[in-house]
């Protein structure tokens, strides 16, 4: 790899690994005043135990040489001894690193379906224990040489392959099955109720959101081999576009449907429309010409907007829209490949054999990923406990788990 490429994939790594604060204050925007600090250290106490997890096992359990297994080797590279040592220009760590914050980020969405009243040293213990037995091996099937890279050998002969380029699967579907999994496991928050729970920092929403996307080229772009100004790389100039053009169709499809239902668009909504078309655009950002990333925004802002009343009619407390627009958003960007995907899309002359192994990739991981972290999480829940006590999540969760508010305004 040339000295551009390895510059284009440091910037990319920390551009990523910005996207988890990008979470933090996100999320922390979005919960009660009295959670906003323990909001943000579910994001920096995931992202602190993924990365240790990462370069201890993780990554080597990422990469498979038989497609039928479950997960790489975790003892095969342990600490990063080998990857390093053989590593003259430096290619090996920094992409190992890339790959960390990919597997941070996944962490760091999860908890916003339990917010308000988890409590941390319990989200840790899942935080460990679901990127082990999930991420990781999910992150080997889809990227690492496992099955689901092989479905369209096994199925079509190698006419088609699933494709999710930088994490519809091993990401958005991964963590919104994940959260939707523990929502149900610590049940409804005290007074759960529509219109309740309202943010309680529009700004720090609008910076977290604004972290996110900035984040997002270095998430989808950082994957891309040649650099820009190279010959016959029209990758990475596809990538960027659908990058900025996605998410802005989506806040359009969002506020639309808020000034549809309720009268008013709001900036919540703007920065929600955003995120959901970023998760959208994610598996797709290589595959699909700039016109239908700029449908595919409109239609997964809209049906993002609409899916996060699935709550109120289901009755699940998704605190914060994890699986309204990670697990749907992520959902229909996988298969939007299948249907307008250059060159296999179904409506693009390639038949249905594209949208035949893209579906069988969603349903693998939203299963395996929602079976994994229910269980995990009825574990926790029946041994150390999981949920707070009412009348501390009532008190606030900063005082009660972390003895720490997010706003001391008594004079010192």
């Amino acid at each position: 790899m040339d000295s551009g490429n390895l510059a284009w994939l440091t910037i990319s790594t920390a551009l990523v690994l910005l996207m988890t604060p990008g979470v933090a204050f996100f999320y922390g925007g979005l919960v009660k005043a009295k959670s906003v600090v323990s909001m943000m250290m579910m994001s920096f106490g995931g992202l602190a135990l993924t990365a240790v997890l990462w370069v201890l096992y993780g990554f080597a359990m990422t990469a498979v040489d038989n497609p039928l297994a479950f997960a790489g080797n975790p003892l095969g590279d342990l600490g990063l001894v080998e990857t390093i040592s053989d590593d003259p220009t430096g290619e090996a760590g920094i992409g190992a690193a890339f790959g960390a914050t990919f597997a941070i980020i996944t962490v760091a969405l999860i908890s916003g379906a339990i917010a308000d009243r988890a409590r941390f040293w319990s989200w840790m213990l899942f935080a460990g224990i679901w990127v082990t037995l999930v991420y990781f091996p999910v992150a080997a099937w889809v990227w690492g040489g496992g099955w689901i890279m092989e479905l369209g050998v096994w199925m079509f002969d190698g006419a088609v392959e699933v494709i999710d380029y930088a994490g519809g699967t091993a990401v958005h579907i991964n963590a919104g099955a994940a959260a939707l999994a523990l929502a149900l496991v610590l049940g409804k928050r005290v007074g759960f109720q529509k219109g309740i729970n309202k943010p309680h920092s529009v700004p720090l929403v609008m910076l977290g959101a604004t972290l996110l996307w900035f984040g997002w080229f270095g998430f989808n772009g950082g994957l891309t081999p040649a650099p820009l100004g190279e010959s016959g790389n029209t990758e990475m100039g596809l990538i960027i576009i659908n990058t900025m053009v996605c998410p802005a169709a989506a806040i359009i499809g969002w506020i639309a449907v808020e000034k549809f239902k309720d009268g008013k668009s709001t900036s919540v909504g703007a920065a929600s429309g955003a995120v959901a078309g970023l998760v959208a655009i994610t598996p797709a950002c290589a595959s699909i010409d700039p016109v239908w990333a700029i449908l595919l925004g409109v239609v997964t802002g809209v049906a993002c907007a609409l899916s996060i009343e699935l709550k109120w009619k289901f009755g699940f407390d998704d605190s914060l829209d994890v699986v309204g627009v990670h697990l749907v958003g992520g959902v229909i960007g996988t298969l939007w490949i299948g249907l307008f995907g250059n060159g296999t899309g179904l409506f693009l002359g390639g038949g249905i054999a594209q949208l035949v192994v893209q579906f069988i990739s969603v349903v693998a991981v939203m299963a395996y990923s929602f079976i994994a972290a229910y269980i995990i999480g009825i574990v926790i829940q029946k041994t150390i406990g999981f949920r707070v006590k009412n009348e501390d999540e009532i008190a606030g969760v900063d005082t009660v788990m972390h003895g720490e508010e997010g706003y001391a305004m008594e004079a010192r």
